[in-house]
């Protein structure tokens, strides 16, 4: 209960710093629809003994700028960018930008509990994206881009549900959190081009833009739990 009060108090202190300022530059559309046809979609697996760790499934607008910040935090083993929540099987990318699929633009992030824990995601997600907006995040808007977290088991629902309901109580945010709590559905990895793209594309006019400036604050806001380098 303390590190949960402490997370919230967390968030109340620097709300605004990491969610201004979204995905907002209009390069991003036309750059991904450069992409969009490449690379080969495949299904993960959610199997234990792929990996080590648990899985964690976060949707905040492009998942771009979600790879990139969960990329960077101690203790995550690993972060693929794909679609889950909708009804159509083996989704494209262009499918999914159309709004008609029903999927998310999420992340899955792999991560040892051991050296970071659930709430502490929970924490970074709330702070680096507005998730009191609707289906949108910045200039991003649809069902895809909804602020949404997928739960893997009993006790991240727990604690995602309990989360959103001291924020909203705590006033961290002006407007009451929409943050869709879902249990995981088949997840599909995104084509190739798509995964860690802004390590990759850093000098991109959407990186430059939009995700350089959201990782300088989320840096200096996180730096106690960033990977050593």
């Amino acid at each position: 209960m303390r590190l949960f009060s402490s997370l919230i108090s967390a968030v109340v202190v620097i709300v605004g710093v990491l969610t201004s300022g979204g995905c907002s530059d209009s390069a991003k559309s036309d750059e991904k629809g450069n992409n969009s046809n490449q690379g080969k979609l495949a299904v993960k697996s959610d199997d234990k003994n792929e990996a080590k760790g648990e899985l964690a499934t976060f949707g905040a607008g492009c998942f771009w700028c979600v790879e990139a910040v969960f990329e960077e935090l101690e203790g995550v083993l690993s972060v693929d960018s794909g679609y889950t929540g909708g009804k159509v099987a083996n989704p494209t990318y262009q499918q999914v930008c159309s709004g008609t699929t029903g999927h998310a633009e999420v992340c899955q992030v792999r991560f040892d509990p051991n050296k970071i824990s659930y709430d502490e995601l929970l924490e970074v997600f709330w702070q680096t994206h507005d998730p009191t907006t609707l289906n949108r995040q910045g200039a991003d808007a649809g069902t895809q881009y909804r602020s949404v977290i997928f739960f893997h088991n009993d006790k991240q629902k727990e604690l995602a549900e309990k989360y959103k309901k001291e924020l909203d109580k705590s006033g961290a945010f002006k407007d009451r959190v929409v943050t869709e709590i879902s249990p995981a559905e088949k997840y599909y990895s995104a084509e190739e081009d798509h995964q860690n793209f802004f390590s990759l594309n850093p000098n991109q006019g959407y990186c430059r833009a939009v995700i350089v400036p959201k990782m300088e604050k989320f840096r200096k806001v996180f730096k106690d739990k960033l990977k050593k380098k």
